[in-house]
């Protein structure tokens, strides 16, 4: 049975009650004066529970949430943290990243350069014309006393 069946069942069964002692105060074989200071008696004492029902769920309630709010802070706290160790971690990643291409960047520019120099130095000495060619990494932007800097695109 689902909690909305039982709370329809419970509350059934407590109006019923009610209905039931209303109706056997009233039917009862007693003065109106009397059934009606039984009637309002009986209505007082019922407002007294449900009030006091009433105020110890509250301060239950009051009591679970006292007993929840830390729980939700420390683990707020707690991811908090670990958020923080995350972005310093990744932090500490792109960094070793960044150096990482900056030190493969500049063997592979050395080794071109390397490259060119060997080609034009075999090539001294033969009819094949070879243009001064320099590979600049991203550190070391190209100058205007570079030759391809002074070259148009077309010539280069």
């Amino acid at each position: 049975m689902s909690s909305k069946g039982i709370l329809g069942f419970v509350a059934g069964t407590v109006i019923g009650a009610a209905i039931g002692a209303v109706a056997g105060i009233l039917i009862a074989p007693r003065p109106g004066e009397e059934t009606r200071g039984m009637v309002g008696d009986a209505a007082t004492d019922a407002w007294g529970n449900v009030r006091s029902a009433y105020e110890r769920g509250a301060q239950r309630m009051n009591e679970e949430m006292n007993d929840f709010c830390p729980t939700v802070d420390a683990r707020s706290d707690e991811l908090r943290e670990k958020v923080d160790q995350a972005r310093a971690r990744m932090d500490q990643i792109r960094s070793s990243l960044s150096e990482s291409v900056n030190q493969v960047t500049s063997q592979v520019a050395s080794r071109v350069n390397d490259a060119v120099a060997s080609v034009q130095a075999q090539a001294t000495g033969t009819s094949i014309p070879v243009t001064d060619v320099k590979v600049t990494t991203a550190d070391e932007p190209a100058t205007a006393a570079d030759p391809a800097v002074d070259k148009p695109a077309a010539q280069a």
